[in-house]
């Protein structure tokens, strides 16, 4: 038995919660796949895998040997990049990960990491927040830029790294013809835009969350008109159609060439939510993570950061 393979095969059935999906992505055959979880539990003696009609979870032995998988995989790929890198060339993938409204940041930093390190592959995906929380856990990302303050009744589980703080936008069409670029307007109260039809981000999204306890402190917020999990759906119904919407100043920066659209800052009470990248505490980062954690640092990337979320004023 290929012992490596079969924990891959464990980790690939507990993302995919389904023998023939795990099997698919693990490109073998579902047979194959059984037989090798099968031979991981003769391994140790230990029922894995709740079996019926249909995949039915591990067992708590199979937790165990999962959490077991997770860590030595972690391990096996912080040796592959310590023997294909050295100090000043790391080489290996990166997984990256952002709260949507934070991917434009995210998604600079890792041009300029590549730049810097050519070896070093960023992969970027966006994630609400529990979800690169729980992946973060799970050792499937290697660093995520989310709000540090959801960590704050959890000392010691994750690393943070300040880095800025969202500022607030009302985003609406603007009147008359399109200018060159995206307008910046006078500013707009929160309640002011509670007042008006939004596309607004689904409940799932923590920046929903931010945005209704602006829009109606301690009261019910305002319906939206429309919901979407997807920025570029929020932007383009504005351009559009008769909604506004909110957004942080990362995705202002990321939309300045829509001339037909402007943008008020959102103040009374003027709300910054800090931002900032997160690791798991006791997970050892690999080459091109410390790649990443001394870019963090250096101060083109921070001034950067700042002129893209807005802190620099526009």
């Amino acid at each position: 038995m290929n012992l490596l393979a079969a924990m891959r095969y464990l980790v690939a059935l507990d993302k995919h919660k389904h023998f023939g999906r795990a099997a698919e992505a693990s490109h073998i055959s579902q047979p194959a796949l059984s037989n090798a979880l099968r031979a991981l539990e003769e391994e140790f003696g230990v029922s894995i895998v709740k079996r019926a009609r249909a995949y039915g979870g591990l067992t708590p032995e199979g937790e165990l040997v999962l959490a077991a998988a997770r860590r030595t995989l972690r391990e096996m790929e912080l040796l592959t990049q310590d023997l294909r890198s050295d100090h000043s060339a790391p080489r290996g993938p990166l997984r990256l990960a952002a709260i949507p409204t934070a991917v434009p940041l995210l998604s600079l930093f890792a041009a300029l990491l590549r730049s810097r390190h050519p070896g070093v592959t960023p992969v970027v995906l966006a994630m609400s927040s529990p979800d690169i929380e729980r992946q973060l856990e799970e050792l499937t990302l290697d660093l995520a830029l989310g709000y540090t303050e959801r960590q704050s009744d959890q000392p010691g589980r994750f690393n943070r790294w300040p880095l800025t703080q969202e500022r607030y936008f009302f985003l609406r069409r603007a009147e008359g013809e399109p200018a060159l670029r995206l307008r910046i307007g006078a500013p707009i109260r929160w309640a002011e835009a509670a007042t008006k039809p939004l596309c607004q981000l689904t409940p799932d999204m923590h920046n929903r969350a931010i945005v209704d306890g602006a829009l109606n402190p301690g009261g019910e917020p305002p319906p939206p008109a429309i919901e979407t999990n997807a920025l570029l759906t929020l932007v383009l119904t504005v351009s559009t159609g008769d909604v506004c919407g909110i957004l942080p100043g990362a995705m202002i920066s990321a939309v300045r060439s829509h001339g037909e659209l402007e943008a008020l800052p959102l103040v009374d009470p003027e709300i910054r939510t800090p931002i900032g990248f997160l690791s798991l505490a006791d997970a050892r980062p690999s080459r091109a993570t410390q790649a990443a954690l001394d870019l963090m640092q250096d101060p083109e990337w921070i001034a950067l950061a700042a002129r893209q979320t807005g802190d620099a004023g526009y």
